[in-house]
């Protein structure tokens, strides 16, 4: 399909959208840009375009920062200007539920990132390419870190001295396949986690990685293109340490916690200010990044996590920040809830699927979701809606430059 036009609104997912016969969706494009489109092709049911050419700039776009923006499949929005990119993502998640509600941006929207995955494959060391499964070289993440060459350059060297084989995805054969790496952003923590396909460590490794606080290697036994793996500490902490306000938080490899921790705060603050009452049931409780904010502020707090993992980490987040928050393993769908004056839900992406008739069930006063996926709210609220009402709600921006957005939705009981 080829035609020209302006970009007239923005797709959930974060494309500009040009009206030919049918709705292109133009990446690296915002609102005003004028487009030519000279070839697309069909994914999910939509069309794409594949070859492009701005004619005319949007007064929306700024630089981008990264080098490598278009061909990086990491961000999608470093051409629009950050004042620009909350406004649409305000629009966006009002088009998607309905709801009204203020947007509070990232506190920094450069180096904000504390984890990143880096594919190690024969096509290169970096990030996906947008709808692609090409492997894009980088050098640098501004997103992330100031020290990313420094993590590749000693990931490039120790391979190299220990002749270690890239992750070939066509072939399905190789030995190193993810580097992993986390930094506390308030402690200067640093772990690094190599994923790999071989269980015995080089003896180098811990040596090229000593500027880590902790060191791990995870054996990965499947060919699936995910950072996970089975880890083992080889060398240094456990855990590294991340303190958000007044709050500090252990972080393992295999568990899950905020990517931003500059934003994180302003989340924390939310739900605070939507709290009712002096006890908490913290569902999806994680390694209880809400529960134990809450506890220190003098809440009685109770969490429940699928993962046992997560669960331990949470109760020693609970006994080094010296507050009362008890968590244990449970799957939220099965759990019973009982006289709480608050309920937090924080779920995956997909929503609180056979969790949602549960807590309809419960009838809890005041319930708080917590959000990063519009349209399973929406979801979910369709059998929500005849047991709640929205009171109120406020936006995260904890993904500057992607048009992801954390919402905190406050549910009043009718």
């Amino acid at each position: 399909m080829k035609g020209r036009g302006y970009i007239t609104q923005i797709s959930f997912d974060g494309y500009g959208v040009l009206d030919l016969q049918k709705p292109v969706h133009v990446p690296f494009t915002v609102i005003g840009d004028l487009v030519e489109v000279r070839k697309t092709f069909r994914r999910f049911g939509r069309y794409i375009a594949r070859e492009f050419e701005i004619i005319e700039e949007s007064h929306l776009r700024q630089r981008p920062r990264c080098s490598h923006f278009e061909r990086c499949g990491g961000c999608f929005w470093q051409h629009i200007k950050y004042q620009e990119q909350l406004n649409l993502k305000n629009e966006l998640f009002r088009k998607a539920t309905g709801i009204e509600a203020p947007i509070k941006g990232s506190p920094k929207i450069w180096g904000f990132r504390n984890i990143s995955n880096f594919i190690v494959s024969t096509r290169g060391i970096g990030f996906k390419q947008r709808e692609s499964q090409n492997v894009v070289e980088v050098k640098e993440c501004p997103i992330f870190s100031n020290k990313t060459s420094k993590f590749l350059l000693t990931l490039k060297k120790f391979m190299k001295e220990e002749r270690l084989m890239p992750w070939d995805s066509k072939q399905k054969f190789g030995e190193i396949h993810y580097l992993s790496v986390r930094e506390g952003k308030f402690t200067g923590d640093i772990m690094v986690n190599m994923i790999a396909h071989i269980k015995e460590v080089p003896s180098s490794f811990i040596d090229y990685f000593d500027f880590a606080g902790s060191i791990y290697w995870s054996f990965k036994d499947d060919s699936k293109d995910d950072p996970r793996g089975t880890p083992v500490l080889v060398g240094g902490s456990p855990y590294i340490r991340e303190k958000i306000g007044d709050v500090m938080y252990l972080i393992h490899p295999n568990s899950f916690f905020q990517t931003n921790s500059y934003a994180t705060r302003l989340l924390l603050k939310a739900v605070w200010d939507f709290i009712e009452g002096e006890s908490v049931f913290d569902l999806y409780a994680g390694v209880g990044t809400f529960g134990i904010y809450l506890a220190k502020r003098g809440l009685r707090v109770e969490g429940i996590e699928i993962n046992s993992l997560a669960v331990e980490i949470a109760n020693k987040n609970a006994e080094i920040n010296g507050v009362d928050a008890r968590f244990s393993v449970g799957d939220v769908k099965d759990v019973e809830i009982g006289d709480y004056d608050t309920v937090i839900v924080d779920p995956p992406r997909k929503g609180l699927k056979e969790a949602v008739k549960l807590i309809a069930k419960s009838k809890v006063n005041n319930l708080i979701y917590i959000s990063c996926n519009p349209q399973a709210f929406v979801r979910d609220y369709k059998h929500l809606r005849e047991t709640y009402e929205i009171e109120d709600a406020v936006l995260i921006d904890m993904f500057p430059h992607t048009s992801h957005i954390e919402a905190v939705i406050k549910l009043k009981l009718k």
